[in-house]
């Protein structure tokens, strides 16, 4: 699990003054449109800033190291972490969006990149994120799924350009096919001009001369898609696995990713140790004094498991191979011993016991 202290680099008990400060020294050195930016370490700093700057998801996390305000499905994030606003991150950079984030970035990219962001940047769709539950043995030798998910994806009819099929494009009149408009208020600091995209054309600076009937013209619309997903051997459970390009989609920009949530089912008999698997088994004492062949079943069918004259409870017999697959590599199968002590005795058994007792066993 991640540490969002440690990504931020402050303490436990930093206050919000100092998580703001060291975020936004993380953003300005790692945005990636900036030289020398990394995606990566950005996008895990505005998770750690959007949960540690928030207090009830910050209390969350302190108490059970994460949050549990996000769900499955429709947008929600995992971990408490909304990636239907991580296109606020990807994307640009507007104070509106931040707002409905529910956190203010707006003054800490205002210092660092003037206001917008530093330019127009490609739209980006949302993000969506889904839960799926596999069984022990799918999580480790891997599955593929079919999954249904509603999302907001590219009109098949219009191929996402809002035209009916046949149809012409024509210059926007709202922005004179420019894609975006200057709007100047009044303001205690004198007129201010902004330029922002035109709403009428979504920033591409033309329009459809008539309007594809599937999509009214949007170039995008509400549907159910299915996805196949290609779940990788000896994945573990609350590991997640993104999809890039199969999220919401957005006209005239990217598509956003999905994010997948696994949730593996407990097994009543294995158990995971790294790349190795675990499980008990159970023998008789007189098996464990004599020595004997067990049929063992593992997650590859059934084998015959040598018991040594001898062996102590708790011993653990490895076998070779059978545990979890690692590149090229397997794990091994780790099986403890749990030598049965038989709660009843029978006269003659009685009397055998005590026979042993008088030979020092």
């Amino acid at each position: 699990m991640k540490d969002y202290y440690d990504i931020l680099g402050v303490k436990k008990g930093s206050t919000e003054d100092e998580i703001k400060k060291a975020f936004r020294k993380l953003a300005h050195k790692y945005h990636p449109d900036k030289k020398g930016g990394d995606e990566k370490k950005f996008k895990e700093a505005s998770e750690a800033y959007a949960v540690l700057s928030d207090k009830k998801k910050r209390a969350e996390y302190d108490t059970y190291g994460k949050t549990f305000a996000g769900g499955a499905g429709g947008g929600a994030g995992f971990n408490g972490f909304d990636f239907s606003d991580f296109q606020n991150f990807a994307g640009g950079f507007q104070q509106g969006d931040f707002q409905n984030a529910g956190f203010d970035f707006g003054d800490i990219f205002s210092e660092i990149f003037g206001g917008r962001g530093g330019g127009a940047r490609v739209k980006r769709g949302r993000d969506i994120s889904i839960d799926i539950e596999l069984t022990f043995k799918e999580s480790i030798f891997g599955a593929e799924r079919r999954i249904l998910v509603t999302k907001t994806a590219v009109c098949d009819s219009c191929e996402g350009r809002g035209a009916k099929k046949g149809t012409a494009m024509e210059s926007c009149s709202a922005c004179n096919g420019k894609g975006q408009v200057r709007e100047t208020r009044n303001s205690v600091f004198g007129s201010v001009t902004s330029v922002r995209e035109c709403p009428h054309c979504s920033g591409r600076g033309e329009v459809p001369k008539e309007k594809c009937g599937t999509c009214g013209g949007e170039g995008t619309h509400k549907k159910e898609e299915e996805i196949q997903v290609a779940i990788p051997s000896g994945i573990q459970d609350g590991e997640m696995i993104r999809m890039p390009g199969k999220g919401e989609a957005v006209q005239g920009g990217e598509t956003g990713d999905l994010y997948i949530k696994i949730h593996v089912k407990t097994d009543p008999e294995f158990g995971r140790d790294g790349v190795n698997l675990t499980r008990k088994l159970n023998v008789k004492l007189t098996d464990a004094l004599l020595g004997a062949t067990y049929t063992l079943a593992t997650l590859d069918g059934d084998i015959a498991l040598k018991i040594p004259a001898g062996v102590p409870h708790g011993e653990i017999l490895r076998v070779k191979g059978k545990g979890v697959p690692n590149q090229n590599t397997r794990g091994d199968l780790l099986v403890k011993i749990n030598i049965q002590m038989p709660q009843k005795l029978s006269r003659s058994a009685k009397k055998l016991v005590e026979d042993l007792g008088k030979e020092g066993i």
